[in-house]
């Protein structure tokens, strides 16, 4: 936040009582989140910042509000978002999560950077100044995630440094490829280099990585980890200097797991994230208070869990002004009546109401046009149902991907699987189904297959050009021909998802920037989800974990332990490209 002499003469002399105040909100239960205490008194705010807690009630304003002794705490804080994965743009995503209590986010566009490289990031960033919320920025460090696919773009150092000028920007995203980091590899060296020279922060990526990894990671100064599953991981990263981000997303929720690791003389170094969520839960659930709901829940004291929501993220990233309510801070809070549900009642940006009983009260601003550029990024070769052909000269043993409901995991499977003249044909009844990763970004023709057990699909097929972190076609299907028209059917409408069933496309939902976003309202995106979701029942009477998502991950090969790619089955484990069939 910027300021004029005026202003802060202003807040200086309110604070003095010399001035009247621009707002007061009165009679509240204000949380402490330096002291873990709560404090009843007026909050005092000039020029969109505190400049008083004060208990005597002594401050006049030009307007004025009564908590009536409710609970207020400071704006939320997602330390760590790809906005992409809500399916809208930052103007849209704002407007859903302010009014969860949602203030600041950090946010890595690597996923449109994946397919749109430094055109993308700039449409993210142009796009957040149209937000009431503070969106900021890390610069996408592994543009392609890895060497084992085709991604859209690549960028390097040179690529990333302007981006360094713009305020917004507060580092280098999370690092991902971890060999390139171990090995020293020149492009990977130039990133963080341009990084600490610039004295930002530096994201990891440590999913799956051993102790002396990490301690790789620290030596290239990678200051925080979002992917820790056990407890004993988020210790370990903590004993190495490290902050740990608690992540429930989507299909990775990791919280519950990891607060046995928080205690009393570690907690400072935690904080929540959501990293990927679909836009039917930011709607209903929200980000980041429901990860503090959950905390509580789980037996975490309400201010330790508000901390880590506020304070904890603002210092982790540098933001001096944010994450607590103390003159100096920027005035951004949330009323809540029960610290149990944590809903919002009211929700104040720099001091302004925005936000009211779950509803934006401040008019959308004009949206940002995307160029054809990153509209028109879905270029598949000439596909055939023999495009999806499977061949085996074996016994059928094979190496078989199994995936973990509500994970980004997954687990390698060597079995048998069924094969018919010489072709592994679908199994339903073992839930056997084909699984194919197409490159769509320069039509280069390359066609990743596997095999892929747990998913249940009964019939038809699913595509979706929403597939982490290079963002190619990923389809799944229990036959040949329904994969061929989704795959068809997403070029046709620029990408997003389709369902097919019985040979023609029962729902889908178009999603034209780069394949991952749309430009629509929110909840009119939200109500196509829902017809989309409720298509895809037909498909799976059983569903009870979110598909699209766990689909989504299934592609990006630094997660363990088996993935797809366009150029096909990749062992993470021993970060290789493995065949289908087991001789």
């Amino acid at each position: 936040m910027t300021i004029e002499k005026d202003q802060l003469e202003k807040r200086i002399l309110v604070s003095q009582q010399k001035l009247s105040a621009d707002f007061i909100l009165r009679n509240a239960t204000v949380a402490d989140v330096f002291s873990l205490r709560w404090l009843k008194a007026d909050i005092v705010v000039s020029a969109g910042m505190i400049v008083a807690i004060d208990a005597t009630g002594n401050y006049e304003a030009v307007l004025e509000e009564d908590a009536e002794g409710k609970f207020v705490i400071p704006g939320l804080i997602d330390g760590h978002i790809h906005i992409e994965s809500s399916m809208i743009t930052p103007a849209q995503f704002s407007r859903i999560l302010l009014p969860h209590g949602i203030t600041t986010v950090i946010t890595d566009p690597h996923e449109i950077a994946n397919v749109a490289g430094v055109e993308g990031i700039q449409f993210m960033l142009d796009d957040a100044t149209n937000c009431e919320m503070d969106i900021h920025v890390m610069l996408p460090s592994s543009v392609p995630a890895t060497t084992m696919e085709n991604a859209g773009a690549v960028l390097h150092a040179s690529d990333l440094h302007p981006f360094l000028e713009n305020d917004a920007v507060l580092g280098l995203a999370e690092v991902m490829d971890f060999p390139a980091v171990l090995s020293t590899e020149s492009s990977m060296m130039d990133k963080l280099i341009m990084a600490m020279d610039a004295k930002v922060i530096i994201d990891g990526h440590g999913s799956g990585l051993s102790s002396e990894q990490i301690r790789g990671y620290r030596a290239a100064g990678i200051q925080t980890d979002h992917e820790c599953v056990t407890a004993d991981e988020a210790l370990d990263r903590v004993s190495q200097g490290m902050y740990v981000l608690m992540r429930e997303g989507s299909a990775a929720k990791n919280v519950r797991d990891l607060l046995p690791a928080v205690n009393a003389h570690n907690a400072r170094r935690f904080l929540f994230c959501t990293d990927d969520k679909h836009l039917d839960e930011l709607i209903e659930e929200g980000s980041i208070n429901h990860a503090i709901r959950l905390a509580i829940k789980e037996g975490m004291e309400a201010l330790q869990a508000i901390q880590l929501a506020t304070l904890n993220a603002a210092e982790c990233y540098q933001l001096t002004d944010k994450g607590a309510l103390a003159p100096g801070f920027i005035a951004d809070f949330l009323l809540v009546e029960s610290l149990e549900d944590l809903k919002a009642i009211a929700v104040w940006k720099n001091g302004v109401k925005v936000a009211q009983h779950q509803e934006m009260l401040m008019k959308e601003y004009k949206k940002q046009e995307p160029s054809t550029g990153i509209t028109n990024t879905v270029k598949l070769p000439n596909l055939s149902s023999n495009s999806f052909a499977i061949p085996f000269n074996n016994d059928g043993t094979a190496n078989v991907m199994e995936i973990m409901p509500n994970q980004i995991t997954t687990k390698k499977k060597v079995m048998k699987v069924p094969v018919i003249n010489g072709l592994f044909t679908t199994s339903i009844e073992q839930d056997l189904l084909k699984l194919a990763v197409i490159e769509r970004h320069h039509a280069l023709g390359t066609i990743g297959l596997g095999i892929v057990h747990g998913f249940g699909l009964k019939q038809g097929a699913i595509a979706t050009t929403i597939a982490h972190d290079s963002h190619n076609l990923i389809v799944l299907g229990t036959n040949d021909e329904d994969m061929l028209i989704a795959s068809q059917e997403l070029e046709r409408i620029n990408g997003g998802f389709v369902i097919v069933q019985d040979g023609r496309v029962h729902a889908s939902l178009a999603l034209p920037i780069a394949g991952l976003m749309t430009d629509r309202p929110a909840k009119e995106v939200a109500l196509e989800l829902k017809k989309l979701h409720e298509a895809l029942h037909i498909l799976h009477p059983d569903l009870d974990f979110h598909l699209f998502l766990t689909l989504s991950f299934i592609s990006l090969p630094v997660i363990p332990e088996l993935k797809l790619t366009d150029s096909g089955l990749f062992d993470v484990v021993r970060f290789k490209h493995i065949p289908i069939q087991v001789d």
